[in-house]
């Protein structure tokens, strides 16, 4: 079954804002094997010319989908998630997200179209300060096989 293309278009905002930490990012870094000193020591960070510890690039993954989650969950979407897989993710940025950053996302279903008998969902989440910078743009697609006949 086709998902609903209704949804495309649709927005969504995080609940609430996202506070970056030094922890969190260390902590991050570290889960992906990534020991760059600029994600755990903020001196090394400062030396290389940032105001404080700096978030691997594909940090964003952490929050960024909060949004989404209304959509993806939503019945009349007509997701199943037992056919899901992760089809690709990708960051555009407009500067690194550092330590104290406090972030929200705005989410959009981008696209819905079908490939073969596969569904492929596009999910747009722009990350900006609370005082409205935006900070990076990200793009997931998650593919439904066999939804489509």
């Amino acid at each position: 079954m086709p998902l609903n293309r209704d949804f495309v278009g649709r927005t969504y905002e995080s609940s609430a804002p996202y506070e970056v930490s030094r922890v969190k990012i260390s902590e991050f870094a570290t889960a992906i094997g990534d020991s760059n000193p600029i994600y755990h020591d903020r001196r090394a960070a400062v030396a290389a010319g940032h105001p404080d510890v700096v978030a691997p690039p594909t940090f964003p993954i952490v929050f960024s989908l909060f949004g989404t989650g209304d959509a993806l969950a939503d019945p009349d979407l007509g997701l199943n998630f037992a056919m899901v897989v992760h089809g690709e993710q990708r960051f555009e940025y407009e500067r690194p997200i550092h330590a104290g950053d406090e972030l929200v996302c705005t989410s959009t279903v981008a696209e819905i179209r079908s490939v073969g008998r596969n569904e492929f969902l596009t999910l747009r989440s722009d990350v900006s300060t609370t005082s409205g910078e935006l900070v990076c743009r990200t793009y997931n697609i998650i593919v439904e096989r066999g939804g489509a006949a």
